[in-house]
């Protein structure tokens, strides 16, 4: 499957689980729901967040995808960049962190994937 529409349609569902079960996705992530009552809230951010990036990706055509995928290539670096600093500062334990920035590289790399391929 081309890269690019993988990973939109990778976004576009967890976007959509995170929106619709804000609790869920946060397990998922091993975060804690119950603990830190913003995190619902958060969630359903990232997930709208996911969801439009995903949409506007599949729809732009030309030079306006290959922006699309570029922004998203920065959204998941520093996502990735994000789980990081929280790992550093202890606001999550490294297991944590590692669920968080995993998905965030793959993300990343295969954003780049599909700008090489672009060219």
């Amino acid at each position: 499957m081309n890269p690019v529409i993988g990973l939109s349609l990778g976004r576009i569902a967890v976007g959509a689980a995170a929106v619709a079960n804000p609790q869920l996705a946060a397990r998922m992530f091993q975060l804690d729901p119950v603990g830190s009552p913003q995190v619902p809230y958060v969630t359903r951010l990232f997930g709208s967040r996911e969801i439009a990036l995903g949409l506007a990706t599949l729809a732009a055509r030309g030079k306006g995808q290959r922006g699309m995928i570029g922004l998203g290539v920065l959204v998941d670096a520093a996502d990735a960049a994000t789980g990081y600093l929280a790992m550093q500062d202890g606001t999550v334990s490294k297991k944590t962190a590692m669920t968080l920035i995993g998905p965030a590289v793959g993300a990343t790399v295969s954003g780049l994937v599909g700008l090489l391929r672009r060219r």
